[in-house]
């Protein structure tokens, strides 16, 4: 069996969990490729994970209505043991990489984290990964007989939802007792896209000039694409944006289709974090800035006149049709 553990929020179904049942289909392991969904008032959750596994098994329980790391993982830890799991999958976020990393103790499994490539042949299950910064894909190798996998998002293609739905069931679950509750939760309120889930980011470094025109320029391109805006670490750092938007090393990692990079120079901190967009554009003053030596297209020029202008071009053309 190939366990997806998957993730959720607000009753949709992870990004994630289209990414791993990709992963799990060209794995090319014997096995049905099987759900797991944790949660409470999941129903509708496990319908589109039913879209996208051969079957689904379904944990409704109050006390899983929120996430806790010991309760997770002896979940899934007993699943896998119980189905004879060869791979288990869980998301990146997290959850995902605490909950891995425990049920790999649990199960004696080997542990592949944020892996760009997978594959199983002759008893071996590969993997690819990237290190330092990026620069260097490492080739893993492990023949135990159970794996457990995290994948680096983006990089595996998600699947499309199938028409004939799996089938689900209930899972039994002996779960232990829970030693840590949650007393609140906070959630950052955001109209824009998350980084994660864009097809397309807009990002700004020091070189858009001042925190007022950060604003007018790249979020002012950003709203005219539908796009997610990103920032560098400086930029963070000096206030003008929050760290959620931070893109890089010590921030997050996107893989959109178009990244669009505004005064940003190109520091090897912030490429590790955006390099393997599909297609990179840059926009920026000086012609010997590191970031033109990756970007597919690059705009050598003053961010406050070429953006306006780029804005005013988009405009234009809708107005047109």
């Amino acid at each position: 069996m190939i366990l997806l553990v998957v993730e959720h929020a607000n009753g949709k179904l992870a990004k994630s969990a289209y990414e791993m049942a990709a992963a799990g289909r060209a794995l090319g392991r014997e096995g049905p490729i099987t759900a797991l969904v944790l949660g409470e008032g999941v129903a509708a959750v496990a319908d589109q994970a039913a879209r996208i596994a051969e079957q689904v098994l379904v944990a409704d329980l109050p006390e899983l209505a929120s996430y806790d790391s010991d309760l997770w993982s002896a979940a899934a830890a007993g699943i896998a043991q119980e189905g004879h799991a060869h791979t288990i999958f869980f998301g990146p976020g997290r959850a995902g990489r605490e909950s891995s990393a425990r049920v790999a103790v649990k199960l004696d499994a080997a542990l592949l984290e944020d892996v760009i490539a997978l594959g199983h042949a002759g008893g071996v299950t590969t993997a690819g990964r990237y290190t330092y910064l990026s620069r260097v894909t490492a080739k893993l190798e492990t023949a135990a007989p159970v794996v457990v996998v995290t994948l680096k998002p983006g990089v595996f293609a998600a699947v499309e939802a199938g028409d004939t739905p799996g089938e689900q069931f209930d899972a039994e679950l002996h779960l232990p007792t829970r030693r840590v509750q949650v007393t609140g939760r906070t959630t950052e309120k955001s109209a824009r896209i998350p980084l994660a889930d864009a097809e397309i980011v807009v990002s700004g470094g020091r070189g858009a000039g001042t925190p007022e025109a950060f604003v007018q320029l790249v979020e002012g391109l950003a709203g005219k694409l539908g796009a997610a805006v990103g920032a560098t670490r400086a930029v963070v750092d000096a206030g003008w944006r929050p760290y959620s938007e931070q893109v890089g090393q010590t921030g997050k990692t996107v893989q959109p289709k178009v990244y669009i990079a505004i005064g940003i120079s190109g520091a090897v901190q912030h490429l590790s974090g955006m390099n393997k967009s599909k297609y990179i554009v840059a926009i920026n003053k000086d012609p010997d800035a590191p970031i033109f030596k990756i970007a597919d297209l690059g705009v050598v020029g003053s961010a406050s006149e070429i953006v306006p202008a780029l804005i005013e071009e988009i405009e234009r053309r809708r107005s047109a049709r």
